[in-house]
């Protein structure tokens, strides 16, 4: 039996397409019902289905092919658990259009290399997130959820409810907003 190529992509949030990889494999010899996929599940969620059903489908002889080294994994240990896996069923890992043999020591430490950058990576991408949303924070630009109503209409809210003419679900359906809508506009005036 001939030694098939089994291709593995993924992205990380459901606004994100998979077109591209799916057509580097393509490119790199992969048949489109070999192709595995992942979609809005990111590198560090150990639970994808679509690499499960992928690792179950290599064979002895077969190259599991991945786009890019980052959307196998995005930590080391991670990426040395796939690769032991693989070492474990005699498959070769293609990361673009190089081969790499996981039995092999140099590809082994080839392999590691990648990994530590593509978690070194990540780690990077998640402290400059961090550190843009302390800096979003200290300049007031990232406040959470804004209230529903302008000042001037829970002032005028607040006076409507004090007057005792008006039930909650009075307040709310002239307001538009919901009953708790109304009742934490009134709560956040008393604390």
């Amino acid at each position: 039996m001939k030694n098939k190529l089994i291709g593995y992509a993924r992205c990380s949030t459901d606004g994100q397409d998979l077109t591209a990889q799916k057509q580097a494999l393509k490119s790199l010899g992969v048949t489109p019902a070999r192709i595995y996929t992942d979609h809005g599940l990111t590198g560090t969620n150990r639970a994808r289905p679509g690499l499960d059903q992928a690792l179950a489908a290599v064979r002895e002889g077969d190259t599991f092919t991945v786009p890019k080294l980052d959307r196998l994994a995005r930590s080391v240990p991670d990426a040395r658990l796939i690769a032991d896996q693989l070492e474990a069923k005699g498959v070769k890992l293609a990361l673009g259009a190089s081969v790499y043999d996981p039995s092999d020591p140099m590809g082994k430490m080839f392999f590691n290399i990648l990994a530590t950058f593509a978690e070194f990576e990540s780690d990077l991408i998640r402290m400059r997130t961090r550190e843009g949303m302390a800096i979003a924070r200290a300049k007031g630009k990232l406040r959470g959820k804004q209230p529903k109503l302008s000042e001037k209409q829970q002032k005028e809210l607040r006076r409507m409810h004090a007057t005792g003419d008006y039930s909650i679900s009075d307040l709310a359906e002239v307001f538009s907003v919901s009953r708790p809508t109304a009742y934490r506009t009134l709560k956040r005036t008393q604390t």
